[in-house]
């Protein structure tokens, strides 16, 4: 996943998701099998491809339905007493692993908000004009920077949700394409949770497959930047002939001459972030600091008020309402809609709600899934067919892998509970754990990253939607639709390959006696 959780976090990832499908806990049994525990999943992936694909609506609420729907049919497939399942749902909605996440895109949307309107922005959109990127590289561009930043700071959909909320409306400012943006984004960020020693993704894989964090990044730069440099160029050629948005009038022109410099002041805010979390301080400090700098450079050059972080809309018959409006952060009201909170922080946190509450549904389907058994069915149908041979073993490790993460849409969680499979498969033919863990990860951040369902796609999503409130010349025309952005997210196809031909021409391929992990990865 992305949330960077390191040795802080205070407990073991592999602990906080099922991955032994039902062997610790009670399991599900269902009319028709246990194929039959894959229907709530495979109930909302088509309602998600229905909805965003053949219907082209990406709305958040109407794929909650969706899982919602999959979740209560699916109840009525259970044999015996529906409590089982019922305390199941519950079991996967309290799983660390969605928690984690849902705190990474909380944060991360405010202090993205922060950044946004204390004009970072406009300082992106100066720089770019005075250095003369244009919107041909401008996609380029920001898939290098995305990927530089989530290796900084390891939180891939914290990066996603950043980059959405400055870099997508400075590089459509500047002319180029939203579609190929934001596949540059999401690239990016598969990029850093790859590679970064303090994504949980790294850290899963490494713990799951007994190796030690070092020795797992050392062994998989290779890939990523096989995938990373084939994607630059795809960006760079792709951006010469696929062409941005026209701006109504000469909105683009005066927008860009009157963008300041002075904006670029929160690339200090955003050095902060990623030296902290360098440091080897939790994510959830790592952006807090952020937040406090960012406020703190707003406030002090002028960039945005007190009032403008935090604001309380209080009716004008409140008790001390009026003797206290002299205060920054309240004002007084006549209208009865009006009155509430308002300002940066909690723009930024309540944008992710309604996504918060899809992923926790999501990773309930799961675990039933998990608990009914056809998890297992699946793996094990792999296992015993497929993996014949060394080559067809980590085929059937990139397959697997590719599969669950297509399923389990959040993918630590994926990661965590496929990890235990990729052992099991990788020691029947001696691979070290360098390369399984290389293998497993490779697909868990590319594959979060792709399907319009999966979470990374949907944080950048679900940013992207609050720009129109946010610039009066961003149009709601100017989104881009989750499934429009899959063939464009480069690093994530490519990285996929990578390990496909990795498998079949023994590229990278590692045995226990080649090499052994110095220390077991802890955390």
């Amino acid at each position: 996943m992305s949330d960077g959780s390191d040795d802080s976090a205070g407990s073991d990832p592999a602990d906080s998701f099922t991955q032994e499908t039902g062997d610790d806990g009670p399991k599900i049994s269902f009319y028709g099998g246990r194929g039959m525990s894959a229907f709530p999943i495979a109930f909302f992936i088509l309602w998600a491809v229905a909805q965003t694909a053949l219907w082209r609506i990406s709305d958040t609420a109407g794929l909650i339905v969706g899982i919602l729907v999959g979740l209560i049919v699916g109840m009525f497939f259970v044999r015996g007493d529906w409590k089982t399942y019922a305390n199941t749902i519950f079991e996967g909605m309290t799983q660390p692993v969605a928690v984690t996440a849902i705190v990474a895109w909380i944060w991360a949307g405010m202090f993205a908000e922060l950044l946004q309107d204390g004009g970072f922005v406009d300082g992106l959109v100066w720089l770019a004009d005075v250095a003369g990127i244009g919107a041909a590289l401008f996609p380029a561009i920001t898939f290098v920077l995305a990927a530089l930043f989530t290796t900084g700071i390891g939180t891939g959909y914290g990066a996603t949700i950043a980059f959405v909320t400055l870099f997508f409306p400075a590089g459509i400012l500047l002319g180029a394409n939203p579609i190929l943006l934001f596949g540059a984004i999401l690239s990016g960020a598969i990029f850093g949770d790859n590679l970064a020693p303090v994504s949980d993704t790294t850290i899963v894989s490494a713990v799951t497959q007994d190796s030690d964090i070092g020795g797992v990044v050392a062994s998989r730069f290779k890939y990523v930047i096989i995938a990373a440099v084939v994607a630059f160029v795809g960006y760079v050629f792709a951006g010469q002939f696929m062409g941005g948005l026209e701006i109504a009038g000469d909105a683009q022109e005066v927008l860009v001459a009157q963008s300041e410099p002075v904006g670029l002041v929160h690339l200090i805010s955003m050095g902060v972030v990623i030296g902290t979390a360098v440091a080897g301080r939790h994510i959830v400090e790592a952006i807090s600091w952020g937040i406090v700098f960012a406020a703190g450079f707003s406030l002090i050059f002028g960039l945005t008020s007190i009032g403008d972080i935090v604001m309380f809309n209080a009716p004008s018959d409140a008790p001390l309402a009026e003797p206290l409006e002299f205060l920054p952060v309240l004002t007084v009201v006549e209208d009865a809609n009006a009155v509430g909170v308002g300002g940066s922080l909690i723009n930024g946190a309540a944008g992710f709600f309604e996504l918060a509450i899809l992923v926790l549904l999501i990773i309930a389907a799961a675990q039933i899934m998990i608990r009914g058994g056809a998890f297992q069915a699946i793996l094990d149908w792999s296992i015993e067919n497929l993996a014949t041979n060394v080559r067809n073993a980590e085929l059937t490790m990139v397959g697997s892998a590719a599969l669950i993460n297509a399923v389990i849409t959040i993918n630590t969680a994926a990661e965590v509970a496929i990890g235990p499979y990729i052992s099991k498969i990788g020691e029947r033919f001696n691979l070290n754990g360098y390369r399984r863990a290389n293998i497993l990860d490779g697909q868990t951040a590319a594959l979060g990253y792709i399907f319009p369902w999966s979470g990374g796609v949907l944080a950048g999503f679900t940013a992207m939607q609050t720009l129109p409130g946010e610039y009066e010349w961003f149009e709601t025309g100017m989104l881009v639709t989750p499934i429009d952005v899959v063939p464009f997210v480069f690093q994530g196809w490519l990285l996929v390959a990578v390990f496909v031909v990795a498998a079949l021409t023994g590229f990278g391929r590692e045995y226990v006696i080649d090499r052994e992990s110095e220390e077991v990865a802890r955390i």
